[in-house]
């Protein structure tokens, strides 16, 4: 049976899934890989939210949740992921190719959406590892940039090489149709390494604490729930502790319904 076929009898008789195509690969390093896929005339989402992502197997969908890295305006859908080498669903995914099927939820949801958060000056996109996902998509929203002056992208891996998207964020998303006026003005990325040589290094709680994080940007140097906004995403540890550091100075979280100064999510691999 080809793998399309196989797809197709996976997905049955669902209503919450449909057979798309592998666009391209992009392998970052051993570990780290991203691929875009076609987008259904359909499929609607917010930027910054995740959907049900997996392929066939032995017959039946083997799904996972994946934070969707482009914009809710682009042609084709984006997902950034690591390479578990046992893991049901990416030791299979790490190996396809342009051509390739793959199943796709149809209803999106997720927390880091701009609408869970109230007005303020500047916002802080927290990630770790694949957690930057979500925050590539919300960079690319125009509506970021009306709602906030200054985005800040701070994200935190082990090795230099787990920098995705290193050059695009660096470079201000020169080349970007929609943003790229906007995000020379208004957008900050702070790469941080722990196990490497680098220019920033230390994890995020560490350059909050020691105010390296805010050197050269506009604004409080400290985290001021009066004008600061927070994003979350990435490792258990990092949330945990970033939350707490987050309600130590006085910010409230947040939520779809409940808009505040700070929303979380974890980061999704499997």
């Amino acid at each position: 049976m080809s793998d399309r076929k196989a797809a197709l009898a996976a997905l049955g008789q669902s209503s919450t899934l449909t057979v798309e195509t592998i666009q391209s690969v992009r392998h970052w390093n051993a570990h780290l890989f991203s691929f875009t896929i076609t987008r259904p005339p359909s499929f609607r989402f917010r930027s910054g939210e995740f959907v049900m992502v997996g392929l066939p197997v032995e017959g039946k969908p083997l799904l996972r949740a994946y934070s969707i890295a482009s914009p809710s305006w682009g042609e084709e859908l984006e997902f950034l992921s690591i390479k578990v080498p046992d893991g049901p669903l990416t030791s299979r995914l790490q190996h396809c190719e342009i051509g390739d099927p793959v199943l796709l939820g149809r209803k999106p949801t997720g927390t880091l959406v701009a609408d869970a958060l109230t007005p303020g000056k500047r916002l802080f996109l927290f990630a770790t590892g694949t957690g930057l996902a979500p925050f590539l998509s919300l960079v690319r929203d125009p509506d970021i940039y009306e709602r906030f002056g200054q985005v800040v992208v701070v994200h935190c891996v082990r090795d230099v090489s787990d920098l995705a998207y290193r050059e695009e964020l660096e470079g201000h998303l020169a080349g970007d149709p929609l943003v790229q006026d906007q995000a020379l003005l208004q957008l900050i990325y702070v790469p941080t390494v722990t196990r490497e040589e680098f220019h920033t290094t230390g994890r995020i709680p560490q350059l909050i604490e020691n105010g390296r994080l805010f050197e050269g940007l506009e604004g409080a140097a400290a985290l001021d729930p009066a004008t600061d906004r927070v994003m979350l995403c990435g490792s258990m540890g990092m949330i945990k502790g970033l939350t707490a550091m987050l309600e130590e100075r006085g910010f409230v979280e947040g939520s779809n319904s409940r808009p505040a100064d700070f929303v979380i999510e974890r980061a999704f691999v499997g």
